[in-house]
């Protein structure tokens, strides 16, 4: 049995684990880089083995750092399932067809004004391969048991995001891997706290926040000071935000001030993000994998505005110059999408507030803000930093560097080698360290690109 890691493995992003059991080629995850350019050009570069050699893919859930590279491969000459989730499916089909609305808008652009470095910018992959991709998905048993010629597969739910799944892989021949996927939080706003998956000889552990643990602070009480304050001296709040999962919780947490007396009721609230109104929209089909209750599930955006046209969203952007507003946009690292808009037109302005609510991956935008940079590139031109820009930790969806060691203690068995993932170069190596002196177990971070025999 051998494992290749051909992303995630020096980097928080782009997660694909090949595990070739001798008599199949599995896939665990099939994600985009993300961040710093270094890592984003690794998206244009074939897999790293024959696409068509693959059996299968199993898809831990829909972020698209762990799905979003799905066409890529299928233009490559994949030809086989996606085994997955029937919510992180649901997920799957919003956030594939936006990633390649983008791209293809960004190529236009790009040419339209010839800033490629090439002679004619192409996307990645268009809306036909994402579509396309879509008839390759295949949803679980109930129980999440699956069997694959002489594998058995369970998916265990891990918090973090509808359908967010560990995945268990047990050969014919006794052998027996588990990949984490990515961990949710035990108090997180949406998801119930991950289920202790079944241990395994080798463990594959994410570690986003392997070096830090997410503050104690009430990030809803923190959220209204914010907002009030921002009110007070006539300015608007702007919450970049991920489409799915994250949009619902913000939505969530505002619609409980509102309830509570602690925000106006006449308080315009913008949701500008139709993926993230789908999403929304998905998140009550399968409101049973939440744990809040109905009617908050049922009341998420009431008396909030919708924004859908592209026109509408240029309007509104630059009426929030004048107009206090509270307004979520995607995308949630400020990389690209209609957030763009509202960070052209509120971040000169020094009465306004721009709240980065979770992770930012370095290299991205709004990594470059938290981190106190006073000047922001958008689309060609330089925009002046002067709102106030808050970094709240507290919405994260990943578990902490505790949570992460509580969820391996619980293992019903210690695995045989650890390998650490999914998280930037001081995050993993923290991790690592932690599982070294604390668990006594045998753990590396593994090299991208890198096969080892397992």
């Amino acid at each position: 049995m051998k494992l290749t890691f051909l992303g995630a493995a020096d980097a928080v992003t782009g997660s694909r684990h090949l595990l070739d059991t001798g008599r199949q080629r599995l896939l665990l995850d099939c994600g985009l880089f993300q961040g710093y350019k270094a890592l984003r050009e690794r998206n244009w570069a074939p897999l790293g083995v024959p696409a068509n050699s693959l059996d299968a893919v199993l898809l831990s859930h829909a972020h698209l750092d762990h799905s979003g590279y799905l066409p890529a491969l299928l233009r490559q000459g994949y030809q086989g399932q996606i085994f997955s989730t029937g919510a992180t499916r649901d997920l799957c089909e919003v956030l594939l067809l936006d990633a390649a609305k983008l791209q293809e808008e960004d190529a236009r652009r790009a040419n339209r004004f010839h800033t490629s470095r090439h002679d004619k910018a192409l996307p990645l992959y268009s809306s036909a391969d994402a579509r396309k991709v879509l008839t390759h998905f295949v949803g679980l048993p109930r129980d999440g048991r699956l069997r694959l010629k002489d594998c058995e597969i369970r998916f265990t739910p891990v918090g973090h995001l509808l359908g967010a799944c560990a995945i268990r892989v047990e050969t014919g021949a006794g052998r027996s891997l588990l990949y984490s996927g990515d961990l949710g939080r035990t108090n997180d706003l949406l998801m119930p706290p991950p289920q202790q998956a079944q241990g395994a000889e080798v463990l594959l552990i994410e570690s986003t926040y392997g070096n830090r643990l997410h503050p104690a602070e009430d990030v809803q009480a923190r959220l209204g000071q914010i907002i009030r304050d921002t009110l007070r001296r006539g300015g608007s709040v702007l919450l970049p935000s991920f489409a799915v999962g994250r949009a619902q919780a913000l939505l969530l947490v505002l619609q409980r001030l509102r309830a509570a007396g602690e925000l106006p009721h006449h308080l315009p609230i913008l949701l500008d993000s139709p993926m993230a109104a789908q999403a929304t929209e998905i998140t009550r089909h399968h409101g049973r994998l939440l744990r809040i209750a109905p009617h908050e599930l049922a009341t998420l955006d009431e008396g909030v505005s919708i924004i859908s046209k592209p026109a509408e969203s240029l309007k509104a952007a630059v009426r929030a110059i004048t107009r206090p507003s509270i307004i979520i946009s995607a995308s949630g690292m400020a990389t690209g999408g209609r957030v763009l808009n509202y960070l052209k037109t509120l971040a000169p302005g020094a009465r306004h507030h721009i709240v980065f609510p979770g992770f930012q991956v370095g290299g991205s935008r709004g990594a470059k803000m938290i981190a106190g940079d006073r000047e922001i590139k958008l689309q060609g031109e330089y925009v002046p930093v002067n709102a106030e820009v808050s970094h709240l930790e507290g919405f994260s969806g990943h578990a902490d560097a505790e949570g992460l060691m509580a969820w391996m203690r619980k293992l019903d068995r210690a695995p045989e080698q650890v390998f650490v993932v999914h998280g930037e170069p001081a995050a993993s190596d923290a991790l690592r360290s932690r599982i070294q002196d604390e668990l006594g177990w045998r753990v590396r971070v593994p090299q991208h690109g890198e096969t080892v025999s397992l």
